[in-house]
């Protein structure tokens, strides 16, 4: 068996290429996540009854949703960004929403 000995410089550069790309694929993960439009089906969506149609609210189910609440008038998009038929939601990590949708965490804009 061939002894090698692993120099100390050796070791520090692989640290610290190691501790630089930890960075890195943490923003390359979150650019990955918010790429596309929210899907209702995804965990997050239903646990926040996330519907497409603000219509479509079952208010037995959601007694909090009043008629004419949606995601283009919530405080969670950013402002100036309300218009169009879908809108980036920061509960969402700046996703796009559709503009008619509404989920659980609707908050009135003043």
């Amino acid at each position: 068996m061939s002894e090698r000995k692993i120099h100390r410089r050796d070791v520090l550069k692989g640290a610290l290429i190691g501790v630089a790309a930890v960075p890195v694929t943490a923003i390359l993960g979150r650019a990955e996540a918010a790429a596309g439009p929210v899907d209702p089906n995804e965990p997050q969506a239903k646990s926040l009854g996330y519907v497409k149609d603000a219509t479509k609210v079952d208010a037995k189910a959601n007694p909090n949703f009043k008629p004419g609440q949606h995601c283009a008038n919530c405080l969670q998009v950013p402002k100036g960004k309300e218009t169009g038929a879908q809108v980036p939601c920061n509960i969402f990590a700046g996703r796009l929403v559709e503009a008619n949708g509404w989920c659980k965490v609707w908050v009135k804009r003043p």
